[in-house]
């Protein structure tokens, strides 16, 4: 019997899987998750750009949801891409600033893990940050299937490398070896849209980081055409030296962010020459608000002249609106109505428990998130924070912030008292209601206690970030 009894079991199995992965094909939503790099909350026509054209950024706002009140990560690259791939908040996530020291472990679960679990092919393609060849925060030991881009983020800030990485695998750029010939984000998006196509007959996570428009201010000529003469003569320089800048750089950023709108078009297009439309979720946010600074000041210009900000104080780097508020818009016709609008605090690490319902995958049970699916599908109550919370440790000591319903607390590196702001009343930020307001300031300060752990010792050592072997032409100036 026993021998009988194994291939019974054997082939329920067999039917099991087989007519399982046949239900999770037809009905699982697939998922594409793309990240601007820099991208500030104004600078996308959804939310009041009226210089720069994103037409097809802001037709998944019009044909889904734009969220008003979404708070990125981190006010910076890496600790944000952490919170957005674990669903732990700044304070408990495992990569906590911008260091190459710190990376995921093989014990850290992440978002693209969790998809792979529910059966999804996974693929990520752009800027990583957190972790490297030969490391446990290496990709394809996080749950991608495939990946194509930069590991360090320090690479992404260029555009047109040498090389880059595919899986475990150094693909050279030949083009770039004679000239400005490949355009990096091209390169990464023409990745992505291959992903999609190879397998959209079954369910699929595509992760697309795009590295547009952080630092480097260079775009093909031809993207910036449309702008040419309708900018003052801004120079965008970089600050290290021999690197490419823009010397009519408010022209050519604005080429950038519509070279990146245009490719979201085409994986719009893709997704209904491959009869995926109606089934498919699709995010579009940034790791951050804009930034600010570079050789004389060229970033901030940049930055300013185009409101890229919106009317919110601060940039990249700061606890403030403007370092912390991103866009987020997402559209999935088959479960979310066209043309809402929420005012709902959240924040990226509410993206994996909302991820994990959509897909009917385990919800994480250590995550700091809460799932938004009732927001974004209009069925069921959706439950709210208590409060958001940030930090970031840097030389000059612990920087924190809080947001609690209308208050926003925040303790800069190194000080010792905490400013205040309503943000009801004041969402520019520009009146520090602390000394009025004792109470509130109590429970902001015994927030930002409670959420804070200890980090885990740095895994690696620190790993040189020169790029002389990574984009060094004749053609650099």
């Amino acid at each position: 019997m026993k021998p009988f009894l194994s291939l019974v079991l054997g082939l329920c199995a067999y039917w099991s899987f087989c007519f399982g992965s046949l239900a999770v094909a037809e009905s699982s939503p697939n998922v594409i998750l793309i990240l601007a790099d820099d991208l500030g909350y104004g600078a996308l026509g959804c939310y009041g750009q009226d210089q720069i054209k994103t037409p097809h950024i802001d037709r998944i706002a019009e044909e889904g949801i734009r969220f008003t009140q979404f708070y990125a990560g981190s006010h910076v690259c890496q600790p944000s891409r952490s919170v957005l791939m674990t669903g732990l908040h700044s304070g408990h996530t495992p990569v906590r600033a911008n260091d190459t020291r710190q990376f995921l472990l093989d014990s850290d679960v992440t978002l693209a893990e969790r998809f792979k679990a529910a059966g999804y092919a996974t693929g990520g393609f752009g800027k990583w940050g957190l972790g490297y060849e030969g490391t446990s925060g290496h990709p394809n030991r996080q749950g991608f299937d495939q990946f194509f881009g930069q590991y360090l983020q320090v690479h992404a800030h260029f555009y047109y490398p040498y090389w880059l990485w595919q899986n475990d695998k150094k693909v050279m750029l030949d083009g770039n070896s004679t000239g400005m010939n490949q355009y990096v984000n091209d390169e990464l998006h023409d990745s992505a849209m291959e992903f999609i196509r190879s397998n959209h007959d079954k369910p699929f996570f595509a992760y697309i980081p795009y590295i547009i428009p952080h630092v480097e201010i260079v775009v093909p000529e031809e993207s910036e055409i449309p702008y040419r003469g309708q900018f003052p003569k801004v120079a965008i320089l970089d600050p290290r030296e021999n690197y490419l800048g823009s010397e009519d750089g408010l022209t050519t950023l604005a080429g950038m962010i519509s070279r990146m709108d245009s490719q979201v078009g085409e994986i719009l297009q893709l997704l209904k020459e491959m009869e995926i439309d109606d089934n498919t979720l699709v995010i579009f946010t940034s790791d951050n608000g804009g930034q600010s600074g570079g050789k004389d000041g060229g970033w901030t210009t940049m930055t300013d002249y185009f409101q890229n900000n919106a009317n919110l104080r601060g940039y990249k780097g700061t606890f403030y609106e403007g370092g912390i508020r991103v866009p987020f818009v997402a559209r999935w016709p088959d479960r979310i109505a066209p043309g809402k609008v929420s005012d709902e605090p959240l924040a990226f690490w509410d993206v994996t428990p909302t991820l994990c319902e959509a897909i009917g995958a385990d919800t994480p049970e250590v995550t700091d998130g809460i799932s938004f699916l009732p927001t974004l599908s209009g069925e069921g109550d959706q439950q709210s924070h208590e409060g958001l919370y940030w930090e970031y440790l840097s030389n000059r000591g612990l920087g924190r912030a809080v947001r609690m319903g209308k208050w926003k607390g925040i303790q800069a590196a190194g000080k010792e008292t905490l400013e205040l702001f309503d943000l009801n009343a004041d969402p520019a930020e520009e009146y520090d209601i602390a000394a009025q307001n004792p109470e509130v300031l109590k429970q902001i300060q015994s927030f930002m206690d409670a959420s804070h752990a200890d980090p885990r010792p740095y895994p690696g050592p620190v790993v040189p970030t020169s790029v002389k072997d990574f984009v060094n032409g004749p053609w650099i100036k």
